[in-house]
């Protein structure tokens, strides 16, 4: 099997896992962290998640550190 066809099946089966863990997921607080921006006004809300995504990029990776050896 090709280089492609394996990266999309482990691709889909991590989004997978995903979905079926989303409510345990949705229970860390992921989204709503310090250092989160969220603007909320009349008719307008605005939300950009700078320190979530600065700990998933942490966290994957090391995760991707740790596969490739």
């Amino acid at each position: 099997m090709g280089e492609i066809p394996r990266l999309l099946i482990i691709a889909g089966a991590v989004l997978i896992v995903v979905g079926l863990a989303w409510p345990l997921i949705s229970k860390l607080g992921l989204g709503r962290l310090p250092g989160d921006i969220a603007i909320e006004r009349d008719g307008f809300s605005f939300y950009f998640p700078v320190t979530t995504m600065l700990l998933l990029s942490g966290v994957g990776t090391l995760l991707f550190w740790l596969f490739r050896k």
